[in-house]
């Protein structure tokens, strides 16, 4: 862990990272890639020492009320939070300043800030995101490993639901003769319906590979499924977009099992849904009392 000083700390979308790498150990994660320009090892967290001042400070300067969204680069949830507490205090300012939130993790350490997550959804809404790829607990743990199982996602889902919190789920990646499998999307699909999820993220069955971590994806095929890369060289050479040969009939079940369930599956629908701040939230919540 190192700390650095920074200029700004919400994008011109209104997106924020309070830290920069992971220590998950994903295999397939696209935040290693070089065109990032993270100068230092991923695993050495760098953390935004400023980073709550400039929040607060952004915060309390809009005239407008928005969506504050976080967790696209490095989930919020890394290990270094359970002591630092960044992200709570940050969700802290949002709620604070009546603003919303959409935030995206994999770990189980977010139910730490339930009570947070509740009071920004009633004041405007929170979204809350969990990846989801691997339905075999096993091979999850070989997938990412150093963060909640697909299992405990389901879980967290659960209990976001019972406490009036939408949820979506990002259905990506899944990887070429790993995990793109009909039994595998089934499962998740079936705890995507028990959540009661607004919606599902999916650019289709496959993954990105590029400078930098393409490199990381192989050694880790390297070392859990022997013979793999060469397979994936001889298929795909180094090409960005990796499809899988199952795709058109894997998302071919995503869409009907998403029209059965009511579930939405345009990701465009979901972007604006994840971006869009509910201006009539207290006038909504005035009726409800009167």
């Amino acid at each position: 862990m190192h700390y650095k000083e920074v200029k700004g700390i919400l994008s011109a979308k209104n997106g924020m990272n309070l830290y920069r790498g992971c220590t998950h150990g994903c295999i397939y994660c696209d935040s290693r890639s070089r065109c990032y320009q993270i100068n230092h090892d991923f695993e050495d967290i760098e953390v935004k020492s400023n980073a709550l001042l400039l929040l607060e400070k952004a915060l309390g300067g809009k005239r407008k009320k928005c969506m504050i969204g976080t967790g696209a680069m490095t989930d919020p949830y890394i290990h270094l939070e359970q002591d630092l507490e960044h992200t709570r205090k940050s969700l802290a300012l949002i709620d604070k300043y009546k603003f919303g939130l959409a935030i995206q993790t994999k770990s189980d350490r977010i139910l730490r800030d339930l009570d947070l997550l509740i009071s920004i959804n009633q004041k405007a809404k929170c979204v809350v995101q969990m990846t989801l790829t691997t339905y075999d607990e096993s091979l999850s743990k070989i997938i990412e490993p150093q963060v909640a199982t697909t299992k405990q996602r389901f879980e967290i889902l659960q209990t976001l639901k019972e406490n009036g919190i939408p949820t979506v789920v990002w259905l990506t990646p899944l990887l070429p003769y790993i995990n793109d499998t009909e039994a595998n999307l089934r499962g998740i699909l079936d705890y995507c319906i028990q959540a009661e999820v607004y919606g599902i993220i999916c650019f289709g069955i496959g993954l990105t590979l590029r400078e930098g971590n393409r490199e990381y994806f192989y050694t880790k095929l390297d070392q859990h499924f022997p013979g793999l890369r060469q397979r994936y060289h001889k298929k795909y050479g180094y090409q960005y977009i990796i499809t899988s040969d199952n795709n058109n009939k894997l998302m071919e079940i995503f869409f009907s099992k998403c029209r059965k369930h009511n579930i939405v599956s345009d990701n465009e629908q979901i972007f604006r849904y994840l971006h869009t701040f509910p201006d009539n939230k207290q006038s909504e919540q005035l009726k409800l009392f009167t």
